[in-house]
């Protein structure tokens, strides 16, 4: 990534007001971005958005993705040269109880964005947030490339595999032609300070040592592609550049090394040791809808011809949950530590 890049560029975010959304408003921010935002409001008490004042540095408009006519107007209005695609319904879970509800927002949502995205002229590059859980998960034990089948068992899955036929339909159909280049990214399982949401490992597990309960565990044995939320967000600004210069408009895999992929109790084990004061869980005996027991991303694709990498083991992403989650609760300056947390990562890289 190159920060000047990124000085005075108009950029549009959809999901601003949520996790990832809200760290990627503050980056840009931080790079001197002209940053707007579209998004439902926050979807949790307390939230990113609001703990750590991300809308002090954009301009905000509140509203639903799947109301074309508005979504078009506020395009208008920011005239963004590069958009960036988040607002989802985002729960695996969820989609169980809401799945029309997850249909309309993941995938009407995305063709209403690309439709937008058709007339405005100041779009140069579009970068569309899909899932790993795109895939048509086997349950095998090899990493998924992006050229392998789509698909999905629960409505959430369906509705990133859909989304990402979507957006090949539209590159190819208008957007190629208009030179708008258009890629969608598929990154693990993401953990970061601020993320309140529920039936989330991470946050459900927070929860319940701040209030001193035991942890309860769907699916211990579970192995999932973990990565601090600083990582796939830097795979978007890069992949974005690349974008706006003409570059590599298809899909990507921007997925956490092989060390770092570990089931769910290992993951938890190490963050109770972080946590300390008595942390513990153990596996429930409910019964639960399907998850899938095992998924892992290859991402040589973008090792190779974007140079991009994690500069966070798992050990080290998960200090970073911790320090943000302990600042918060001893009151902090939730925003500046964000800041800091990003510059952090930044001296990383270089």
């Amino acid at each position: 990534m190159t920060p000047g890049f990124w000085r005075d560029k108009s950029v549009l975010i959809t999901g601003h007001t949520g996790f990832k959304g809200g760290w990627l408003s503050l980056w840009l921010q931080h790079l001197g971005a002209q940053v707007h935002g579209y998004a439902l409001a926050p979807g949790t008490q307390p939230s990113l958005f609001m703990e750590a004042r991300v809308g002090e540095g954009m301009s905000h408009v509140e509203a639903d993705i799947r109301d074309l006519s508005h979504f078009k107007a506020s395009m208008d209005a920011a005239r963004p040269e590069i958009v960036f695609h988040l607002a989802a319904q985002a729960l695996v879970r969820e989609s169980y109880t809401d799945p029309v509800g997850t249909m309309t927002s993941n995938v009407i949502g995305t063709m209403n964005l690309l439709e937008a995205v058709r007339s405005t002229p100041s779009v140069k590059a579009v970068v569309v947030i899909t899932s790993d859980k795109c895939y048509e998960n086997r349950e095998w034990f090899w990493p998924y490339r992006e050229n392998e089948a789509l698909g999905g068992r629960d409505p959430y899955s369906a509705s990133k595999a859909c989304a990402e036929i979507v957006t090949a339909s539209w590159r190819a159909s208008f957007l190629d032609g208009q030179k708008v280049a258009v890629a969608t990214a598929r990154a693990g399982n993401v953990i970061g300070g601020g993320d309140w949401a529920a039936d989330r490992l991470l946050p459900d597990a927070l929860r319940a040592w701040q209030g001193g309960k035991v942890l309860q565990v769907r699916f211990p044995q579970a192995v999932r592609p973990w990565q601090h939320v600083l990582e796939p967000l830097a795979a978007y600004l890069l992949l974005a550049e690349n974008l706006h210069h003409g570059k590599n408009a298809e899909a990507w895999n921007f997925g956490p090394s092989d060390a770092d992929m570990r089931p769910v109790g290992g993951l938890l084990e190490c963050m109770a040791s972080l946590w300390g004061d008595g942390a513990s869980w153990q596996s429930d005996a409910l019964q639960h809808p399907h998850e899938a027991g095992l998924l892992r991303l290859d991402s040589s694709k973008a090792r190779a011809l974007l140079g991009w990498r994690p500069n966070f083991n798992i050990d080290q992403a998960l200090e970073q949950v911790i320090f943000w989650h302990r600042a918060w609760m001893a009151g902090e300056d939730m925003r500046a530590f964000t800041l800091s947390q990003i510059d952090h990562y930044m001296a990383l890289s270089q």
